[in-house]
């Protein structure tokens, strides 16, 4: 595996950064090296939010990611804020409800999945938009085991929803497989 730099944007209350929380915490348990950060702005619920996850199998010497090698965007606005920092062979998953300019998929593998429809109309819960973009993640870049993954995923979710959160993981996967 070579290294993996995620940026995963959105806004606020969407859970993009319980999603970084999740990958990390799955590579963490298959051995990988993991750092995590996020941020967001004053308005927090509702304001743009930015959350990131480097896994390698080395060590990870800085822990920033600089230019990230796959970028996930839930919004129009969060896309057109960071799609220009992504690495050159990046991989861009856009929920399908963004419009990806023509340069962008022109000069990235773009991925443009129904997450958040799919949250709200197979799920019927727009909460679970996230954990359908970390299905979809792991299967576009086979960061961790499944087993990782599933556990990981019940560790931060409340209880009482483990079927509906574990059906949007494979939902995600699902989706990405096309």
């Amino acid at each position: 595996m070579k290294k993996a730099e995620l940026r995963f944007t959105g806004s606020g209350g969407q859970g993009v950064i319980l999603a970084t929380i999740i990958l990390a915490e799955a590579a963490y348990e298959d051995k990988k090296q993991v750092a995590q950060c996020q941020s967001y702005g004053p308005e927090a619920r509702g304001g743009l939010c930015k959350a990131e996850c480097i896994i390698d199998e080395s060590p990870i010497a800085y822990t920033k990611v600089g230019q990230p090698t796959l970028l996930l965007s839930l919004t129009q606005a969060s896309l057109n804020k960071y799609v220009n920092d992504v690495q050159e062979d990046a991989i861009i998953l856009a929920d399908a409800s963004i419009e990806v300019p023509e340069e962008v998929k022109a000069a990235h593998k773009v991925y443009s999945l129904p997450i958040l429809s799919s949250a709200i109309e197979v799920i019927g819960n727009p909460m679970s938009a996230n954990i359908i973009s970390v299905g979809a993640v792991n299967e576009i870049l086979q960061l961790t085991t499944q087993e990782s993954l599933e556990a990981a995923v019940l560790n931060h979710i409340p209880k009482g929803t483990e079927e509906l959160n574990l059906k949007a993981l494979h939902l995600g996967a699902e989706l990405a497989r096309g």
